[in-house]
């Protein structure tokens, strides 16, 4: 059975921290084999080339199975709503905070610990404290400075005819939905239909993830896309350098968006006190160190550093918007992307 909703938050770390309290002369010595069967369910987001090596090391340091669901954000967002309180998952990672949102509005999650959250600077998560933020990403233009000479002034330039075949885009990835998301936030339905509508018109070469976009684009194949801007950094350390070369939109245009991934405690989880103990391990120094140095993601707990040649977080140009506003607007979102005939 799921368990109690009226566990208290303090309750609950305490009991990650330290264990269940027992009276002095009662026998606390641990049955063989109970750490063992400690388990959790993850409904990931974030692919499993990027996140299994940390989760492994989860295992690893805690004696923890976790049984791991990889797809994508919105899938497995539309998963959990099918499968409400009958659902195995105890935590949901998601790429983006769009579908996190979307969780979070459906009532599936359960609010977190202030202990948890006050690890990440509000800004970065839930507003009600449904899901917290665990690393930062920048959508950026990404170019093959071979191939483009003169740079788009902003977002809204990509509907002009000289970028027709020129652009690659991933419009079935969160991270795209959550961008078009946040620009229906601020531009409304009709100004963000039709951008979508002129960059379809312009024929662009239509990728599956952000890593072929990246890899197309320093090869030559395509002289630009939109993307994330960790996915040329990881690219560049695999093969000691690169080509093609990132490219922020400045404050205030759509295309400059900041996106926390987010973690959330499912309400009900069968497995609570492991659940919130994964959600702690994310935040920890060494996680957060190895999304900085592996992932080249920024880090949302404070003085873990930046990702080398990039701006600092706070410095980063964004849209001023709440992470939860995408949430509210992420459903249209992906009908106007099939609209304008990108899907």
């Amino acid at each position: 059975m799921k368990r109690s909703l009226a566990l208290t938050a303090a309750l609950a770390l305490m009991l990650v921290a330290c264990g269940t309290a027992t009276p002095a002369d009662e026998d606390t010595t641990t049955p063989i084999g109970e750490d063992a069967n400690r388990s959790l369910t993850l409904y990931s987001g974030r692919s499993e080339d990027l996140v299994a090596p940390l989760v492994e090391r989860f295992e690893s340091e805690t004696g923890i199975d976790v049984e791991v669901r990889y797809a994508g954000s919105g899938e497995l967002a539309t998963v959990l709503a099918q499968e409400g309180e009958s659902t195995p998952a105890d935590v949901f990672w998601s790429q983006d905070p769009a579908f996190a949102g979307a969780v979070a509005l459906a009532g599936l999650f359960e609010p977190l610990p202030a202990e948890i959250l006050d690890l990440v600077d509000a800004r970065y998560s839930d507003g009600e404290g449904r899901w917290v933020g665990v690393t930062a990403r920048n959508r950026v233009f990404v170019y093959n400075p071979t191939l483009v000479d003169a740079l788009p002034a902003d977002i809204w330039a990509l509907t002009d005819p000289e970028w027709k075949g020129r652009i690659g885009v991933a419009p079935t990835n969160g991270s795209f939905v959550a961008f078009v998301s946040a620009m229906l936030a601020t531009e409304g339905r009709e100004r963000t239909l039709a951008w979508l509508e002129g960059v379809a018109a312009n024929e662009p070469q239509i990728f599956d993830g952000n890593s072929p976009i990246v890899a197309a684009v320093d090869g030559g194949d395509v002289d630009a896309g939109l993307v994330n801007h960790y996915y040329l950094l990881r690219l560049a350390a695999e093969q000691n350098g690169a080509t093609a070369i990132n490219h922020s939109f400045e404050s205030g245009d759509p295309g400059a968006l900041v996106m926390p991934s987010g973690a959330g405690l499912i309400a009900g989880a069968d497995n609570r006190d492991e659940a919130l103990e994964f959600i702690g391990f994310l935040l920890a120094e060494e996680s957060q160190r190895y999304f900085l140095d592996e992932v080249f993601e920024y880090p949302l707990v404070d003085g873990i550093g930046t990702p080398e040649g990039q701006l600092p977080l706070t410095d980063l140009p964004t849209l001023d918007l709440d992470p939860t506003a995408l949430a509210e607007v992420v459903d249209d979102a992906t009908s106007l992307i099939a609209e304008a005939g990108l899907t």
